[in-house]
This record gives structure tokens, sequence and C-alpha cells, in this order.
């Protein structure tokens, strides 16, 4: 699948990341990292724009999340947990994740394979009111897509070198992500 999936984004652009990244956040074996790198890849090269890209990811994780988040406060999480096949070791790790790191954990889920299809899911049966929910996942959305777009527009012909180190440095990645959105509400926040 992978393979397919490659092609139809060297095919087909930005529309292919928004329906993967959708699709993605539910667990579906659709390699979100590599594509979004790939997808940096083919900004920097001139192949996509930018910017189309940035929105396709976005949106499509912000869309995939809400939509895992609804699910799991109308039809819950026992259901879906049957009903999409997620392994109750995956399922009792993203809980134990979400009981230690609460709300934070739906902002930087998203980095953790595995945990991301089922914050969302958690949040929702927890239940956890909308207006925290997107406090949280939206702007995860925004760094995960745009750290993952950022790698590949600067790692360029080297992706797979880069993507590799990332992937293996996750926690660094985070953190420093932390960092630089701090330092940067600090700035503005001086600035004004």
């Amino acid at each position: 699948m992978d393979r397919h999936v490659i092609d139809w984004l060297f095919r087909y652009g930005a529309p292919v990341l928004f329906f993967a990244q959708l699709f993605g956040i539910f667990g579906l074996p659709i390699p979100d990292e590599l594509l979004l790198t790939l997808a940096g890849v083919l900004v920097r090269r001139g192949d996509l724009g930018g910017a189309s890209v940035l929105t396709a990811a976005v949106a499509g994780c912000a869309a995939g999340i809400t939509i895992s988040y609804l699910l799991g406060r109308t039809v819950g999480l026992a259901t879906l947990q049957r009903g999409l096949r997620i392994s109750d070791k995956a399922l009792a790790r993203g809980q134990a994740w979400f009981r230690r790191f609460g709300c934070w954990l739906l902002a930087f889920g998203y980095f953790i394979p595995g945990v991301r299809h089922v914050t969302a899911l958690a949040a929702g049966s927890a239940p956890i009111d909308y207006g925290t929910f997107s406090k949280f996942a939206y702007p995860g959305a925004v760094l995960w897509s745009t750290a993952f777009v950022t790698i590949g527009y600067v790692a360029g012909d080297r992706w797979q070198l880069v993507l590799g180190l990332a992937r293996q440095n996750l926690l660094i990645l985070s953190l420093a992500a932390i960092a630089a959105i701090g330092a940067w509400v600090w700035s503005t926040r001086q600035a004004t």
C-alpha cells in the first residue's frame, strides 16, 4: 500500500496528502511521516506548491482527529476498539499516556506512532469538551504536519537519511518544537 500512496502523491499532489492524513489518523497503514517528508521534497523541487501542501496536510490531519474525537464521544471507545481492530496493548498505552500527560498528548501525540491513533478517541470518550480538545489538537496538527514537510524541504535529496534520524529522535524533535513555539510566543508577546 505504501508504494501506491507514494505514487499517488507524485501524480495527484496535495489532495492525496489530505486524504492520507485524514485516514492515517484512524490507524490505516499509511506512511504519514514519509508522505509529509516526500511532500516537502516535492515542494523544494518545485513539483508541488508549499501552501497547498501545508493546507492539505493540516486540514486532513485536523479532519481526521476531529472525526476520531466525535466517534469517541458518540460511539465510545470500547465499540471503536473492536470495529477498528485497535489492539488492547495500543489502547492501554494510549490511555496510560493520556492519563499521564492529559490534553498535552493531543498536541504532541502525533509524534508517537500508535498513540496518535487513539488520543482523540480517548479524549472523546473521556469526555474532554470540544473547546479543550480543539485548543490542543489543532495546534498539534499544524506542528506535526509542518515539522515533517519542513524536514523534507530542508533535507532535499537526503530526505531518507534525515527521515530515519527524525524517527529515531522524535522526543528530541518534539522538545525542540515546543521550545521553538515557546520562544516565538514569548517574542510575540514582548513585541506587543
